[in-house]
Protein backbone atom coordinates (compact mmCIF):
# COMPACT_ATOMS: atom_id res chain seq x y z
CA UNK A 1 0.00 0.00 0.00
CA UNK A 2 1.23 3.51 -0.84
CA UNK A 3 0.71 6.11 1.87
CA UNK A 4 0.87 9.91 1.52
CA UNK A 5 1.30 11.45 4.96
CA UNK A 6 4.31 13.62 5.81
CA UNK A 7 3.54 13.59 9.55
CA UNK A 8 3.98 9.80 9.65
CA UNK A 9 6.42 9.07 6.82
CA UNK A 10 8.57 12.19 7.28
CA UNK A 11 9.93 11.38 10.76
CA UNK A 12 10.42 7.72 9.75
CA UNK A 13 12.60 8.72 6.77
CA UNK A 14 14.39 11.48 8.70
CA UNK A 15 15.44 9.03 11.42
CA UNK A 16 16.87 6.58 8.87
CA UNK A 17 18.76 9.09 6.74
CA UNK A 18 20.22 11.04 9.65
CA UNK A 19 18.21 14.25 9.47
CA UNK A 20 18.70 15.69 12.94
CA UNK A 21 15.54 17.75 13.07
CA UNK A 22 12.35 17.06 11.13
CA UNK A 23 9.98 20.03 11.21
CA UNK A 24 6.31 19.09 10.61
CA UNK A 25 4.57 21.08 7.92
CA UNK A 26 7.77 21.81 5.97
CA UNK A 27 7.85 18.76 3.71
CA UNK A 28 5.81 16.15 1.90
CA UNK A 29 6.37 12.40 1.94
CA UNK A 30 5.32 9.15 0.34
CA UNK A 31 5.65 5.79 2.04
CA UNK A 32 5.14 2.14 1.29
CA UNK A 33 3.37 -0.02 3.86
CA UNK A 34 3.87 -3.79 3.80
CA UNK A 35 2.39 -6.19 6.34
CA UNK A 36 1.17 -3.26 8.42
CA UNK A 37 4.50 -1.47 8.78
CA UNK A 38 6.45 1.17 6.89
CA UNK A 39 9.13 -0.41 4.71
CA UNK A 40 10.03 2.54 2.46
CA UNK A 41 9.65 6.26 2.30
CA UNK A 42 10.67 9.40 0.49
CA UNK A 43 10.80 12.79 2.17
CA UNK A 44 10.64 15.83 -0.14
CA UNK A 45 11.98 19.13 1.18
CA UNK A 46 13.13 22.55 -0.01
CA UNK A 47 10.74 22.81 -2.96
CA UNK A 48 11.35 26.04 -4.90
CA UNK A 49 9.42 25.50 -8.15
CA UNK A 50 12.37 24.21 -10.16
CA UNK A 51 13.90 21.73 -7.70
CA UNK A 52 13.04 19.62 -4.69
CA UNK A 53 15.35 17.68 -2.38
CA UNK A 54 14.51 14.03 -1.81
CA UNK A 55 15.64 11.63 0.91
CA UNK A 56 14.94 7.93 0.27
CA UNK A 57 14.93 5.23 2.94
CA UNK A 58 13.94 1.59 3.12
CA UNK A 59 14.13 -1.41 5.39
CA UNK A 60 14.24 -5.13 4.83
CA UNK A 61 14.24 -6.86 1.48
CA UNK A 62 12.15 -5.99 -1.55
CA UNK A 63 11.16 -2.55 -0.25
CA UNK A 64 11.45 -1.07 -3.74
CA UNK A 65 9.32 -2.05 -6.68
CA UNK A 66 8.50 -0.46 -10.05
CA UNK A 67 5.13 0.85 -8.88
CA UNK A 68 6.64 2.63 -5.88
CA UNK A 69 9.49 4.01 -7.99
CA UNK A 70 7.07 5.36 -10.59
CA UNK A 71 4.98 7.05 -7.90
CA UNK A 72 7.92 8.62 -6.04
CA UNK A 73 9.24 10.15 -9.27
CA UNK A 74 5.81 11.05 -10.66
CA UNK A 75 5.09 13.22 -7.62
CA UNK A 76 7.98 15.70 -7.99
CA UNK A 77 8.23 15.70 -11.78
CA UNK A 78 4.56 15.62 -12.82
CA UNK A 79 2.68 16.99 -9.83
CA UNK A 80 5.15 19.51 -8.40
CA UNK A 81 6.45 20.11 -11.94
CA UNK A 82 10.09 20.45 -10.92
CA UNK A 83 12.89 20.12 -13.46
CA UNK A 84 15.20 18.25 -11.12
CA UNK A 85 15.44 16.31 -7.87
CA UNK A 86 18.47 16.79 -5.66
CA UNK A 87 19.77 14.14 -3.27
CA UNK A 88 22.41 14.48 -0.57
CA UNK A 89 24.49 11.48 0.53
CA UNK A 90 27.32 11.36 3.05
CA UNK A 91 30.53 9.97 1.53
CA UNK A 92 30.69 7.13 4.06
CA UNK A 93 27.28 5.75 3.01
CA UNK A 94 28.22 3.56 0.05
CA UNK A 95 24.83 1.79 0.02
CA UNK A 96 22.99 5.10 -0.48
CA UNK A 97 25.44 6.14 -3.19
CA UNK A 98 24.86 2.84 -5.01
CA UNK A 99 21.09 3.19 -4.69
CA UNK A 100 21.06 6.74 -6.05
CA UNK A 101 23.24 5.75 -8.98
CA UNK A 102 21.14 2.66 -9.78
CA UNK A 103 18.01 4.81 -9.73
CA UNK A 104 19.58 7.12 -12.28
CA UNK A 105 20.85 10.01 -10.18
CA UNK A 106 24.13 11.54 -11.33
CA UNK A 107 26.87 12.76 -9.03
CA UNK A 108 27.05 16.50 -9.39
CA UNK A 109 29.33 17.84 -6.66
CA UNK A 110 31.21 16.99 -3.49
CA UNK A 111 31.08 19.36 -0.54
CA UNK A 112 34.21 18.66 1.47
CA UNK A 113 33.69 18.23 5.22
CA UNK A 114 30.03 19.32 4.95
CA UNK A 115 28.74 16.43 7.08
CA UNK A 116 29.80 15.26 10.56
CA UNK A 117 30.75 11.88 9.03
CA UNK A 118 32.69 13.20 6.02
CA UNK A 119 32.03 14.83 2.69
CA UNK A 120 28.54 15.45 1.34
CA UNK A 121 27.86 14.23 -2.19
CA UNK A 122 25.20 16.01 -4.21
CA UNK A 123 23.25 13.90 -6.68
CA UNK A 124 20.76 15.15 -9.25
CA UNK A 125 18.16 13.69 -11.58
CA UNK A 126 16.46 15.72 -14.31
CA UNK A 127 12.99 14.87 -15.56
CA UNK A 128 14.17 13.98 -19.06
CA UNK A 129 16.63 11.46 -17.55
CA UNK A 130 14.08 9.67 -15.33
CA UNK A 131 13.30 6.21 -16.66
CA UNK A 132 10.71 5.58 -13.92
CA UNK A 133 8.16 7.91 -15.57
CA UNK A 134 7.83 5.85 -18.74
CA UNK A 135 5.38 3.23 -17.46
CA UNK A 136 3.28 4.75 -14.72
CA UNK A 137 1.37 1.93 -12.98
CA UNK A 138 -1.87 3.84 -12.62
CA UNK A 139 -4.08 6.20 -14.58
CA UNK A 140 -3.07 9.83 -14.17
CA UNK A 141 -5.80 12.34 -13.45
CA UNK A 142 -6.13 14.81 -16.32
Amino acid sequence: MIFFDADIIGPWVAERVGIKRYIPGTASAIGRIKDGRIVAGVLYQDYNGANVSAHIAGEGQNWLNKKFLSIIFDYPFNQLKVNRITGYVVSTNKAAQNLDEKLGFKREAILRDAHPDGDLIIYAMHKDECRWLKDLPYERFK
